[in-house]
């Protein structure tokens, strides 16, 4: 049982840390302009640029997921919680990205998909602590 864990800890940190790195990425063209992105996207919303939407992708998001990645590869006992929370996130970025700027790139499903399976691999992780 613990070489079934082991796989699901570690699928769990990879996928943990590459939506981390895919935030950070996402987080910094934002910051940096995001030149090929049309403002006009944030049409309705309540952000006149991407400052806000990037630092909440880049510490929200990138961060959880890569706090949550140092606890999973390290087996700490909170990181079953850590990730269910990053999963959370990842899910309801996804769902608000949607709902503000609609449908505009395969990786907003890639990672929808990818926080599924975070979560899904989530509940199947056992902590150090939670082991009988």
């Amino acid at each position: 049982m613990v070489a079934v864990n082991n796989v699901v800890r570690y699928a769990l940190g990879v996928l943990l840390l590459i939506v981390a790195l895919n935030a950070f990425g996402g987080g910094f063209y934002g910051l940096t302009g995001a030149k090929d992105v049309p403002l006009e996207w944030l049409d309705g919303t309540p952000f006149s640029s991407y400052l806000i939407p990037s630092l909440v992708l880049l510490i929200v998001v990138g961060g959880s997921c890569l706090i949550s990645a140092l606890a999973v590869f390290r087996n700490k006992p909170a990181a079953k919680r850590a990730s269910l929370l990053s999963g959370a996130i990842i899910l309801f970025w996804i769902l608000a990205q949607l709902g503000i700027i609609g449908y505009t790139s395969w990786l907003q499903p890639a990672i929808g998909i990818i926080g599924v399976v975070i979560l899904i691999l989530t509940m199947a992780y056992e902590p150090p602590a939670m082991r009988n």
